[in-house]
């Protein structure tokens, strides 16, 4: 865990944490309770709220950890933390006038789903409207979104080698990335000082381009030899991510730099 830092809402102050490990950020849950509920007594108003969820679905403990964060008077104490589904499905059960937005907004989102469901282009339209607005060019966004369909090709490829969702496929995605950029994919992201982003949201150009060719090539040897297990699946990603490994070692005797770096496409 990382020391305990401060988020703001409307002048109210929200400890987080981040979990290295599972590369997400955990809130304090009175905290959260102090800035939405209008409560005086924001430990008071959560242990109640926090019976009552347990009464209604007993789910509390699944998605609430005791993490110790620091205090007003500068020492650590186990604190209640959840991450941001799980402050979400909280928020949900707040009667406030501060937490209608995030209700209205859940609702919207989940209804946007729904459409997508129906219609996976509207997917697609949303995803290229938000790296837009983001700031990304339009060049750039055409490469991201065919880094996905790249990426779709080889994860449907390797539920048909058997790869099961999940650890398996992050395991198999860091050896590409080891065999083709030199570092594995914690790395690569603590290079770029990410903290829960997607690491191909912030590869620039070149990154993009190698980590597609380095996939677009496992995918195709996968194809061609018919991998049966785990191990073959690694050796298959593995000479999948080095010809793009090959590739960007030649490119950086050019340039006569790295092209692994840690430099975003958007500052």
């Amino acid at each position: 865990m990382k020391p305990t830092k401060i988020s703001i809402f409307e002048g109210k102050k929200i400890r987080k944490i981040w979990d290295k490990e599972k590369e997400e950020w955990f809130f304090s849950v009175v905290d959260v309770c102090g800035a939405l509920s209008e409560s005086v007594d924001a430990g008071s108003y959560w242990r109640k709220l926090k019976q009552r969820l347990s009464e209604e679905s007993g789910q509390v403990v699944t998605f609430c950890h005791g993490l110790k964060l620091e205090a007003t008077d500068g020492k650590k104490y186990v604190t209640d933390c959840a991450d941001t589904e799980g402050i979400f499905r909280i928020i949900q059960s707040i009667p406030s006038p501060k937490a209608e937005p995030f209700k209205l907004w859940l609702a919207r989102v989940g209804y946007e789903r729904v459409e997508e469901t129906n219609d996976p282009e509207l997917a697609i339209n949303r995803a290229l409207n938000t790296y837009l607005k983001k700031g990304y060019t339009p060049e750039w966004v055409n490469r991201r979104l065919k880094s996905i369909e790249i990426r779709k090709d080889l994860t449907d490829e390797w539920v048909k080698r058997g790869v099961r969702k999940g650890s398996e496929f992050a395991l198999l995605t860091d050896e590409i990335t080891f065999a083709w950029a030199g570092i594995r994919t914690k790395q690569y992201k603590e290079l770029k000082g990410l903290k829960g982003e997607s690491l191909r949201d912030n590869m620039t150009n070149l990154e993009l381009v190698l980590n597609m060719l380095a996939e677009t090539a496992t995918t195709e040897i996968s194809k061609k030899v018919k991998p049966k297990d785990f191990r073959e699946n690694t050796k298959t990603a593995q000479d999948g991510g080095s010809i793009a490994g090959k590739a960007r070692k030649n490119l950086e005797d050019k340039l006569g730099k790295s092209v692994v770096d840690d430099k975003k496409f958007l500052p």
